[in-house]
């Protein structure tokens, strides 16, 4: 009996039909069965799925006598079901990498709840989407097991069938069966929400929800999406049948309606002329099924389910018609109060821009106001130290406020404390270009501190590339990097790029990067102590991962590593941290797979740790594609390997400097087979890696003597001299103070 039976209903689905069967066959986790159910497919469905079923053995087709609809073709396919779990899997859509081994995990760790949810991303024809409106609540349940009446927010969860893996013996108990007709899954998903005595959740993306151009069924205007009355009569049939399950009816009762109204408000399901009865049949349903004790949500859609009351479908027009031009007036309101705030800022940044130079006072700025880190923190806390007299005040977004630093001095964008310090600030420290709004007063000192060493194309490089500088303009922002006074290097090599990339007129000043100079200097218990913040066991190996974005992809994120494969393969005594590139830390990146893994504790997510430096610390070897973290990592004299799958692709892409697998670091991999292979045979640390990371240190870490904050603060802040850096003797401290092999 397998663990998984994947039930797979397939109707005119050629195109995406293999995408979808090899995402199934293609899982780490082996242990399930398909059964994919040809619902009469007019098209090459059928064939292809007789193909896979002679070269695998896991695959069983049942090609139905006639059409039946999803809904029936789903209840085929259960009939024929022998695993434990039944999972619905849409012939147009497609598992994420990974998928059935977390749920195997959680429901072992759940002791096999009746119902386990797990999350989707949207994957429109133009490409893939954000987080789904149900991220939030799947991560807050965590590792609880509850029921819908302990937690009923859990009914707003996506009522489809395929985000679901369902106890076979539950639903078999339960007679759980689809009807036929749009709408199908609603009352089997409401149904058995409310019938399961333990329900548990996975936060993680299992199912790309594949948004078609055309052909999607829900989204062509006519008279089958009537079939949401019949489908909710039959569910709320059974639970007026049901005085046990009273307490579920004003919960159902408002979700029933909320679907109905969002499928009347679009055009591409109900069209005008059939509004009215659409209307009225909701009216009907509201009369005949309003439990006594049901009270509307508060807010808009509250309101329309009032109307249902009493109003006719003019009246309801109506409303929706002034709510209409109500949000209309309101955003032209804004926009009008914006610009008059704009008016009133730009007023007060002038009239502060005409009082006198604060020469005791320097705004900081990193990564587009978003915290304390890189470069300008380090200055600024170096700055503290030898100049207390000069004020530091952060610019950060509202969001991030609650993170800062005790005793951070800020501000906010656009607030009026904002508009003072920008105008009256001395020294402006930066590593991305301030507003273009903002007015570089004469006296005023830019110092540009950058983001690392340069191996993707930047500034003016990228004309040749426009796929790499879409969304922003390369002219506009050589006008902004005109404003800077000094660009901070570390190498010889950035000295060259940048003067080539930004032809601005900036003095270029060898101080080696501010931020490394905790890599230079810090001592080894820092490292164990971020080791021990971060859960790693004590005399684990730690591996650190850290990918960088792709120009070639929309969104950026491409998944070269199966996380839970490569954690494995490391074996015991060794732990892995994942530490995306800050771009993709808020998008689907994480909800693909490694937030479900560091909370099974499979290995540590490190993104959100707010000083990578302390990541690095904490680590004995960087694995790395692209990344500008490498030229940073090599401050520490530890091994680091470059996984260089892609190399052609995002050279092509955006564009390189050099080639890094000709100069790297240490060994390159081309494939996660080498990759594997390079830790399982020790080679990763071997005399040729530290080689090849000696002669990579000489070259980029050339300027990184461990005083590069005191030179910039001394230099620019103190108007002081300092010798040039000297670093052929300094050698920083290794990450533990063990002295047992690593392997």
């Amino acid at each position: 009996m397998p663990r998984f039976s994947i039930i797979v209903p397939v109707y005119k689905v050629q195109g995406f039909l293999r995408e979808c069967i090899d995402s199934v066959l293609g899982q780490s986790y082996p242990d399930f069965e398909v059964i994919a159910v040809d619902d009469r497919s007019p098209d090459g469905c059928g064939a292809i799925l007789d193909e896979y079923a002679a070269r695998d053995e896991r695959v069983r087709v049942l090609h139905l006598p006639k059409n039946v609809g999803l809904g029936r073709a789903r209840n085929a396919g259960l009939a024929e079901a022998r695993g434990d779990y039944v999972l619905f899997l849409d012939s147009d859509d497609h598992y994420t990498p990974g998928l059935l081994a977390a749920v195997a995990d959680r429901l072992k760790s759940a002791e096999d709840p009746d119902i386990l949810v797990f999350d989707h991303v949207r994957t429109h024809w133009w490409g893939r989407g954000g987080p789904s409106d149900a991220s939030d609540l799947l991560a807050a349940a965590g590792q609880d097991v509850f029921s819908l009446r302990e937690s009923p927010q859990y009914v707003h969860l996506f009522l489809v069938a395929w985000n679901k893996a369902y106890r076979r013996a539950f639903f078999q108990e339960h007679g759980l069966q689809y009807a036929s007709g749009l709408y199908e899954d609603a009352p089997v998903t409401y149904r058995s929400m409310v019938l399961a005595d333990r329900i548990a959740c996975l936060g993680r993306i299992g199912v790309e929800y594949r948004q078609r151009r055309q052909g999607a069924i829900t989204k062509t205007p006519g008279r089958r999406h009537f079939d949401i009355f019949p489908q909710y009569e039959g569910l709320f049939a059974f639970l007026e049948e049901r005085d046990d399950l009273a307490w579920a009816r004003p919960l159902l009762f408002e979700r029933a309606l909320d679907h109905m109204l969002f499928v009347l408000g679009r055009e591409d399901r109900v069209p005008p002329s059939d509004r009215s009865a659409f209307y009225r049949e909701m009216r009907s349903f509201h009369r005949r099924h309003r439990p006594e004790d049901f009270t509307p949500p508060d807010g808009p859609r509250g309101t329309e389910m009032r109307l249902l009351e009493s109003s006719p479908y003019l009246s309801y027009a109506a409303l929706c018609g002034v709510r209409g031009l109500r949000r209309v007036a309101g955003a032209g309101k804004r926009r009008t109060v914006g610009k008059a705030s704009a008016v009133v800022q730009h007023t007060w940044y002038a009239a502060q821009s005409k009082l006198p130079l604060d020469p005791r006072l320097a705004v900081y700025s990193a990564t587009h106001h978003a915290g304390v880190h890189g470069d300008p923190a380090a200055i600024h806390a170096k700055a503290r130290e030898l100049a207390p007299h000069i004020r530091g005040v952060w610019v950060v977004r509202e969001e991030t406020v609650d993170s800062l630093p005790p005793g951070t001095d800020y501000v906010t964008p656009g607030s009026r404390e904002y508009h003072t310090v920008m105008a009256r600030a001395t020294y402006c420290v930066n590593n991305v270009n301030w507003p273009g709004s903002l007015v570089k007063r004469p006296g005023q000192i830019h110092v540009h501190t950058h983001q690392g060493t340069p191996l993707k194309y930047m500034g003016a490089d990228l004309l040749t590339k426009p796929g790499a500088r879409h969304g922003f303009s390369v002219p506009k922002m050589l006008h902004r990097a005109d404003r800077w006074d000094l660009s901070l290097v570390a190498n010889r090599h950035s000295e060259l790029v940048w003067d080539r990339a930004y032809p601005c007129h900036f003095t270029s000043l060898r101080t080696g990067s501010p931020r490394n100079d905790v890599l230079v200097e810090r001592p080894a218990e820092h490292g164990a102590a971020v080791r021990a913040r971060l859960g790693i066991p004590a005399g684990n190996t730690v591996v650190l991962y850290a990918p960088t974005r792709r120009d070639y992809r929309r969104g950026g994120h491409v998944d070269r590593i199966d996380l839970a494969r490569f954690a494995a393969d490391l074996g015991a005594g060794h732990t892995l941290v994942v530490r995306l590139h800050p771009t993709l830390a808020t998008g689907t990146a994480r909800g693909l797979g490694l937030a479900d893994l560091h909370a099974r504790g499979v290995l540590v997510d490190a993104t959100d740790e707010p000083h990578v430096e302390d990541v690095m610390l904490a680590s004995d070897v960087l694995v790395t594609d692209y990344s500008a973290l490498m030229f940073d990592y090599a401050n520490l004299d530890r091994p680091i390997v470059i996984h260089a799958d892609d190399w052609g692709a995002y050279a092509a892409s955006r564009g390189v400097y050099f080639d890094i697998t000709a100069e790297a670091p240490g060994h390159v991999s081309r494939s996660y087979r080498e990759l594997a292979w390079l830790f399982a045979s020790d080679t990763w640390r071997d005399e040729e890696s530290a080689g090849l990371r000696a002669a990579f240190r000489e070259r980029f870490c050339e300027f990184d003597d461990g005083r590069a904050a005191e030179r910039v603060v001394r230099t620019v802040l103190l108007g002081e001299q300092m010798p040039a850096p000297q670093t052929a003797a300094v050698l920083p401290a290794p990450a533990t103070e063990r002295t047992h092999s690593l392997s």
